[in-house]
C-alpha cells in the first residue's frame, strides 16, 4: 500500500489542496479520471464565458437604432473559429496542470479512476493507497430526466454544447436555469435558433422581481409550465412532444436539442458502501462544521456536498481546509460570507442574500428599494429601457439582507453590496459614501434612496 500525507480525489477545486501543502513538505496524491481542472475549466465557467462573451458584441449592436448609430449588416461571427479557440485553450491549461505536478517531488499525479475498498483505504484495481487526510472533491454531472425516448437519442448536455461537432441552425433546451439562459442567449446571437421548454418557472429560486423582468427581456424564446410527454430522433431532426399550460398539444423541433435539467453528485463510483462515509437521499456527501465526513479524517468540499455549486464557494471551502488543518491548525468552523451568484446570460443577472420571497416566508421586516437603470445618469446616457438594483434591508439592523440585479454588468455592480455585506455595512454607510458621478454604481445608491424614502414613510406613519 502506498502512503501519503494527503490524497485528493478530483483535480478541479481539488487543486487547492495539492500544490500549497506540498510546498509545506507534505507527500500529497491526486487522482483524476478526467481532464484535469474539473467542471470549471472544462466543461463550465470558463469555456462558457469563452463563448458567452463574443456574442455579447453581437448583442451590443442589436439596440442601436435608438441613439441613433446604425450597421450597414448585422455582425457575423466566426463561431467554428470562437470554439476552436475555447478548446484549444481550455486544452492548453488543463494539460499545464500534470505538467506542473511533475516538477513538484512531493506531489504523485494519478490519470485514473480511485475508489474506497475499506475506510480510508483508496484502490485503482491495481494497487491501494492510504492518508492521513483524503479529501473527496469528485463534483457535479448533468443529471438527465425521465423523458420517453430520450435516452435512446444523441441529445447534448452542456459538454457537447461547450464544444459541438456543428454549429446548429436550430436549437432546443430542456431547461431554463443557469446553463440553459446562458448557452441558450449565446446560441441565439451566433444565429441560431433557439427555444426553450420547461416544466416549471424560468430561473425558478430567483427573486420574483427578478423574474417577472427577464420574463419581458428574454434573450430567446422559452415556454414555462411545458409538460413534455415525448421526445423522439428522425432523419437529423429532433423534435419534443408535449402540453402547454393551457393543455394544447404541440410540437417542437430542431437540429438538436440541448438537455439542462438539473445536476447529481458524482458519488456513485466512489465505493462509499465500503466505508463510513454517510450521503444525503440523492448522493451529496454529509459533512459537519469542519467540512469533515462521517469517517474521520476523511473531507469533502464543492458541489459534491450540495451546499452552494459555485467555483468561488468551492476555492472557499479549500481555502479555509488549507489552513484549518496545515496553517493555523485552528479548530474553528468553517463560516461563509455572504454567497454571490450570477447568472451570464442576456440581460445579466447577479444576487446575494436573501430573496423577498424567503423574508415574507420567514416574516423578517425588510424595506425594499428598487431603483431602475432608466433613473440614472448612466442609464440617460445609455438609454436604458430594462434593468434594476434591487436592495432589501433590514428594519431591525438597517443591514442589507439580500440584494438582486438585473441589466449591463450587474455581476460587476453586485460587489459593492457583497462586500458592505461582508462588512456588516448599515443603511446610513452605503448613502454617506460617495459615488463616482455618473458611474453605473449610482443606480445602487439611488436603489439605497429608496429604501431611506420607504423608512422615512412609515415613520410618519
Amino acid at each position: 500500500m502506498k502512503e501519503y500525507d494527503i490524497i485528493v480525489i478530483g483535480a478541479g477545486a481539488g487543486t487547492k489542496l495539492v500544490t500549497p501543502p506540498s510546498l509545506l513538505g507534505k507527500r500529497v496524491a491526486v487522482f483524476e479520471k478526467e481532464s484535469p481542472g474539473g467542471t470549471c475549466l472544462n466543461r463550465g465557467c470558463i469555456p462558457s464565458k469563452m463563448i458567452i462573451y463574443p456574442s455579447e458584441l453581437i448583442r451590443i449592436t442589436e439596440d442601436t437604432d435608438k441613439f441613433p448609430v446604425h450597421f450597414k449588416e448585422r455582425p457575423i461571427a466566426d463561431v467554428d473559429k470562437i470554439f476552436r479557440r475555447v478548446n484549444e485553450t481550455v486544452k492548453q491549461d488543463s494539460d499545464s496542470i500534470p505538467i506542473a505536478y511533475d516538477k513538484n517531488p512531493n506531489i504523485d499525479f494519478y490519470p485514473k479512476q480511485v475508489r474506497f475498498v475499506d475506510n480510508r483505504v483508496l484502490s485503482d484495481g491495481n494497487e491501494t493507497y492510504t492518508a492521513k487526510h483524503i479529501f473527496v472533491v469528485t463534483g457535479t454531472r448533468p443529471s438527465i430526466p425521465e423523458i420517453p425516448g430520450l435516452k435512446t437519442i444523441p441529445f447534448w448536455t452542456s459538454r457537447e454544447a461547450l464544444s459541438p461537432d456543428q454549429f446548429p441552425k436550430s436549437l432546443l433546451i430542456i431547461g431554463a436555469g443557469f446553463i440553459s439562459l446562458e448557452l441558450g442567449a449565446a446560441y441565439q446571437a451566433y444565429g441560431c435558433k433557439v427555444t426553450g421548454l420547461t416544466r416549471t418557472e424560468i430561473l425558478r429560486t430567483a427573486d420574483g422581481d427578478i423574474k417577472k423582468e427577464l420574463s419581458n427581456h428574454l434573450p430567446f424564446s422559452i415556454e414555462s409550465h411545458y409538460q413534455i410527454d415525448k421526445v423522439e430522433y428522425t432523419n437529423g431532426e429532433f423534435k419534443v412532444i408535449g402540453k402547454t399550460k393551457e393543455g394544447k398539444e404541440t410540437i417542437h423541433t430542431a437540429e438538436r436539442l440541448l438537455v439542462a435539467t438539473g445536476i447529481r453528485p458524482n458519488t456513485d463510483d466512489l465505493g462509499l458502501e465500503k466505508t463510513n462515509i454517510k450521503t444525503n437521499d440523492v448522493g451529496y456527501i454529509l459533512v459537519n462544521d469542519h467540512l469533515e465526513t462521517t469517517e474521520p479524517g476523511i473531507y469533502a468540499f464543492g458541489d459534491v456536498i450540495g451546499r452552494y455549486f459555485f467555483r468561488h464557494s468551492a476555492n472557499f471551502e479549500g481555502e479555509y481546509l488549507y489552513d484549518h488543518l496545515y496553517v493555523s491548525k485552528t479548530n474553528a468552523p468553517i463560516k461563509y460570507p455572504p454567497m454571490p451568484e450570477a447568472v451570464f446570460t442576456h440581460p445579466q443577472i447577479a444576487s446575494i442574500g436573501f430573496t423577498e420571497e424567503d423574508l415574507i416566508r420567514k416574516n423578517i421586516p425588510y424595506y425594499k428599494g428598487i431603483n431602475p437603470y432608466s433613473s440614472s445618469a448612466t442609464g440617460m446616457a445609455r438609454m436604458s429601457n430594462s434593468g434594476f438594483v434591487k436592495v432589501l434591508v433590514s428594519v431591525e439592523t438597517e443591514e442589507v439582507l439580500g440584494a438582486h440585479i438585473i441589466g449591463e454588468e450587474a455581476a460587476n455592480l453586485l460587489h459593492q453590496i457583497v462586500l458592505g455585506m461582508y462588512l456588516k455595512a448599515k443603511l446610513d454607510d452605503y448613502l454617506g459614501m460617495i459615488y463616482i458621478h455618473p458611474a453605473i454604481s449610482e443606480i445602487t445608491r439611488n436603489a439605497f434612496r429608496k429604501v431611506r424614502e420607504e423608512k422615512l414613510k412609515r415613520i410618519k406613519k
